[in-house]
């Protein structure tokens, strides 16, 4: 079991509430775990590699689900993986069609 230390911090009463929504819908078990998994994804984004740009992608629903289909049938193994591909994929198109124009 890893080692924690306890940490006090003050949050708006609507902040509490959010996050109690959260645990009520089922996604998180408790508030704390709420907490922990925002402060592992910050933490995560700011000491990510140099090379590597991390960017947030808002999807409607909609997308989404489209996403998590892909990933049951098995063309990918995440919803973040599958838009990694589609975003690979793009880019690799666009460089084709400009490189095929620089050529001409």
């Amino acid at each position: 079991m890893v080692e924690s230390e306890r940490v006090t911090i003050r949050l708006p009463g609507e902040r509490i509430q959010a996050l109690q929504a959260l645990v009520d819908q089922g996604k998180f078990s408790t508030i704390s775990d709420a907490i922990r998994a925002a402060i592992d994804k910050f933490v995560e984004g700011e000491f990510t590699p140099e090379y590597i740009e991390k960017i947030t992608v808002e999807l409607p629903k909609g997308n989404v689900v489209n996403l998590k289909e892909l990933v049951q049938e098995g063309d990918s193994v995440s919803v973040d993986d599958a838009i990694r591909n589609a975003v690979r994929e793009y880019i690799r198109k666009r460089v084709s069609k400009s490189m095929e124009e620089l050529e001409r």
